[in-house]
Protein backbone atom coordinates (compact mmCIF):
# COMPACT_ATOMS: atom_id res chain seq x y z
CA UNK A 1 0.00 0.00 0.00
CA UNK A 2 1.36 3.40 -0.81
CA UNK A 3 1.11 6.38 1.72
CA UNK A 4 0.59 9.36 -0.50
CA UNK A 5 2.35 12.66 0.80
CA UNK A 6 -0.83 15.11 0.32
CA UNK A 7 -3.74 16.04 2.38
CA UNK A 8 -6.54 17.74 1.12
CA UNK A 9 -7.44 20.74 2.39
CA UNK A 10 -10.39 22.46 0.08
CA UNK A 11 -12.64 25.20 2.30
CA UNK A 12 -15.40 26.55 0.48
CA UNK A 13 -19.16 26.70 0.27
CA UNK A 14 -18.61 23.03 1.38
CA UNK A 15 -21.18 20.57 3.85
CA UNK A 16 -17.91 19.24 5.26
CA UNK A 17 -17.41 17.93 7.77
CA UNK A 18 -20.45 15.84 8.19
CA UNK A 19 -21.16 12.29 8.29
CA UNK A 20 -22.72 11.12 5.19
CA UNK A 21 -25.50 7.92 6.27
CA UNK A 22 -26.38 5.45 3.39
CA UNK A 23 -29.40 5.39 2.06
CA UNK A 24 -31.41 2.11 1.16
CA UNK A 25 -32.04 3.41 -2.28
CA UNK A 26 -28.35 3.94 -2.75
CA UNK A 27 -27.60 0.71 -5.13
CA UNK A 28 -23.99 1.26 -5.09
CA UNK A 29 -22.70 -1.82 -2.66
CA UNK A 30 -19.32 0.20 -2.24
CA UNK A 31 -21.74 1.97 -0.18
CA UNK A 32 -24.76 -0.29 1.35
CA UNK A 33 -25.31 0.95 4.76
CA UNK A 34 -21.89 3.20 5.00
CA UNK A 35 -21.32 5.85 7.34
CA UNK A 36 -18.91 7.99 5.62
CA UNK A 37 -16.72 10.94 7.00
CA UNK A 38 -17.25 13.62 4.25
CA UNK A 39 -13.63 15.31 4.53
CA UNK A 40 -14.32 18.18 1.54
CA UNK A 41 -16.84 19.28 -0.77
CA UNK A 42 -16.85 22.19 -2.94
CA UNK A 43 -17.26 23.15 -6.42
CA UNK A 44 -15.01 20.86 -7.82
CA UNK A 45 -16.24 17.43 -6.36
CA UNK A 46 -16.04 15.93 -2.28
CA UNK A 47 -13.79 13.24 -0.86
CA UNK A 48 -14.63 11.44 2.20
CA UNK A 49 -13.74 8.11 3.93
CA UNK A 50 -16.34 5.35 4.73
CA UNK A 51 -15.91 4.78 8.37
CA UNK A 52 -17.50 1.40 9.06
CA UNK A 53 -15.72 -1.22 6.42
CA UNK A 54 -13.17 -2.83 8.83
CA UNK A 55 -11.32 -5.79 7.26
CA UNK A 56 -9.35 -8.59 8.98
CA UNK A 57 -6.30 -7.69 7.07
CA UNK A 58 -3.53 -6.61 9.58
CA UNK A 59 -2.02 -3.65 8.39
CA UNK A 60 1.52 -5.07 9.06
CA UNK A 61 0.78 -7.14 5.92
CA UNK A 62 0.12 -4.96 3.72
CA UNK A 63 2.33 -1.45 4.17
CA UNK A 64 5.21 -1.89 2.67
CA UNK A 65 7.94 0.53 4.66
CA UNK A 66 11.97 0.86 3.85
CA UNK A 67 13.18 -0.97 6.10
CA UNK A 68 10.32 -2.98 6.57
CA UNK A 69 8.41 -2.92 10.35
CA UNK A 70 8.69 -6.82 11.69
CA UNK A 71 6.31 -6.60 14.46
CA UNK A 72 2.49 -6.72 14.10
CA UNK A 73 0.88 -5.33 16.89
CA UNK A 74 -2.66 -5.76 15.88
CA UNK A 75 -4.03 -2.27 14.33
CA UNK A 76 -6.62 -4.12 11.62
CA UNK A 77 -7.15 -2.12 8.00
CA UNK A 78 -10.46 -0.55 7.30
CA UNK A 79 -11.48 0.29 3.65
CA UNK A 80 -12.00 4.15 3.40
CA UNK A 81 -13.44 3.61 0.00
CA UNK A 82 -13.37 2.26 -3.68
CA UNK A 83 -10.91 5.00 -5.40
CA UNK A 84 -7.59 4.69 -5.65
CA UNK A 85 -7.65 1.61 -2.83
CA UNK A 86 -3.47 1.45 -2.97
CA UNK A 87 -3.48 5.24 -0.97
CA UNK A 88 -3.58 5.23 2.76
CA UNK A 89 -5.04 7.66 5.50
CA UNK A 90 -4.25 7.75 8.74
CA UNK A 91 -7.38 8.67 10.70
CA UNK A 92 -7.32 10.02 14.65
CA UNK A 93 -8.75 11.47 17.62
CA UNK A 94 -5.94 13.52 18.84
CA UNK A 95 -3.83 15.44 16.99
CA UNK A 96 -0.28 13.06 16.11
CA UNK A 97 2.99 15.01 17.41
CA UNK A 98 5.53 15.27 15.13
CA UNK A 99 3.58 14.26 12.16
CA UNK A 100 1.70 16.58 9.27
CA UNK A 101 -1.70 16.17 9.90
CA UNK A 102 -4.75 18.01 8.77
CA UNK A 103 -7.83 19.07 11.58
CA UNK A 104 -10.52 17.39 10.14
CA UNK A 105 -13.16 18.87 12.64
CA UNK A 106 -12.21 19.60 16.32
CA UNK A 107 -10.71 16.57 17.67
CA UNK A 108 -10.53 14.60 14.17
CA UNK A 109 -7.15 14.70 12.36
CA UNK A 110 -6.32 13.22 8.91
CA UNK A 111 -2.36 12.15 8.13
CA UNK A 112 -0.65 10.63 5.35
CA UNK A 113 3.06 10.76 6.95
CA UNK A 114 4.92 7.56 6.58
CA UNK A 115 6.97 8.54 9.38
CA UNK A 116 3.50 8.43 12.01
CA UNK A 117 2.43 5.31 9.98
CA UNK A 118 6.08 3.85 11.23
CA UNK A 119 5.28 4.86 14.84
CA UNK A 120 1.84 3.43 14.87
CA UNK A 121 3.02 -0.02 13.45
CA UNK A 122 6.25 0.29 15.62
CA UNK A 123 4.54 0.98 18.98
CA UNK A 124 0.95 0.23 20.25
CA UNK A 125 -1.33 2.52 18.52
CA UNK A 126 -3.27 5.24 20.57
CA UNK A 127 -7.11 4.73 20.77
CA UNK A 128 -8.92 6.03 17.88
CA UNK A 129 -6.80 5.69 15.79
CA UNK A 130 -7.43 4.28 12.35
CA UNK A 131 -5.58 3.07 9.09
CA UNK A 132 -7.89 3.17 5.90
CA UNK A 133 -7.47 2.46 2.59
CA UNK A 134 -8.54 4.39 -0.76
CA UNK A 135 -11.37 6.70 -0.17
CA UNK A 136 -15.00 7.88 -1.60
CA UNK A 137 -14.96 10.64 -4.36
CA UNK A 138 -17.34 12.53 -6.29
CA UNK A 139 -16.74 14.48 -9.26
CA UNK A 140 -18.19 18.07 -9.85
CA UNK A 141 -22.27 18.18 -9.22
CA UNK A 142 -22.27 14.04 -8.77
CA UNK A 143 -22.63 14.34 -4.22
CA UNK A 144 -25.06 17.15 -4.57
CA UNK A 145 -27.21 15.14 -7.27
CA UNK A 146 -27.10 12.20 -5.12
CA UNK A 147 -28.07 14.26 -2.22
CA UNK A 148 -31.07 15.84 -3.78
CA UNK A 149 -31.90 12.27 -4.61
CA UNK A 150 -32.37 11.49 -1.17
CA UNK A 151 -29.54 8.95 -1.25
CA UNK A 152 -27.88 10.10 1.51
CA UNK A 153 -28.92 11.65 5.24
CA UNK A 154 -26.55 13.99 6.76
CA UNK A 155 -25.54 14.13 10.22
CA UNK A 156 -22.48 16.34 12.47
CA UNK A 157 -19.87 14.16 13.03
CA UNK A 158 -19.50 12.64 16.53
CA UNK A 159 -15.96 11.21 17.34
CA UNK A 160 -17.81 8.41 19.78
CA UNK A 161 -19.82 6.93 16.71
CA UNK A 162 -16.90 6.84 14.51
CA UNK A 163 -14.14 5.36 17.07
CA UNK A 164 -16.53 3.50 19.87
CA UNK A 165 -19.31 1.84 17.78
CA UNK A 166 -18.56 -1.55 16.23
CA UNK A 167 -18.06 -1.28 12.49
CA UNK A 168 -21.37 -3.69 12.15
CA UNK A 169 -23.69 -1.32 14.21
CA UNK A 170 -22.33 2.00 13.16
CA UNK A 171 -24.62 3.05 10.50
CA UNK A 172 -28.12 1.74 12.25
CA UNK A 173 -26.75 3.74 15.65
CA UNK A 174 -26.00 6.85 13.16
CA UNK A 175 -29.12 6.86 11.82
CA UNK A 176 -30.73 6.32 14.78
CA UNK A 177 -28.99 9.10 16.63
CA UNK A 178 -31.05 11.13 14.24
CA UNK A 179 -34.33 10.00 15.56
CA UNK A 180 -35.25 7.59 12.70
CA UNK A 181 -35.75 4.11 12.28
CA UNK A 182 -33.54 2.28 10.23
CA UNK A 183 -36.32 -0.17 9.18
CA UNK A 184 -38.91 2.36 8.44
CA UNK A 185 -36.45 4.03 5.74
CA UNK A 186 -38.52 4.35 2.82
CA UNK A 187 -36.98 3.05 -0.75
CA UNK A 188 -37.34 5.43 -3.50
CA UNK A 189 -35.88 5.14 -7.09
CA UNK A 190 -32.49 3.78 -6.90
CA UNK A 191 -28.93 5.85 -7.63
CA UNK A 192 -26.22 4.63 -8.98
Amino acid sequence: MHYDQRVTKGKNKSLAPRLLLSMPQLHDPNFRRTVVLLCEHGEEGAFGLVLNRKTDTPVSSVVRLTPPVEVDNGLQLWIGGPVEPERGWILMGHEPADAESVEVCEGLYLSTSPNLLRRLLEDRPPDRTRLLTGYAGWGAGQLDAELSASAWLIADVQLDLIFDVKAAQMWETAIRRLGADPTLLQMSSGVH
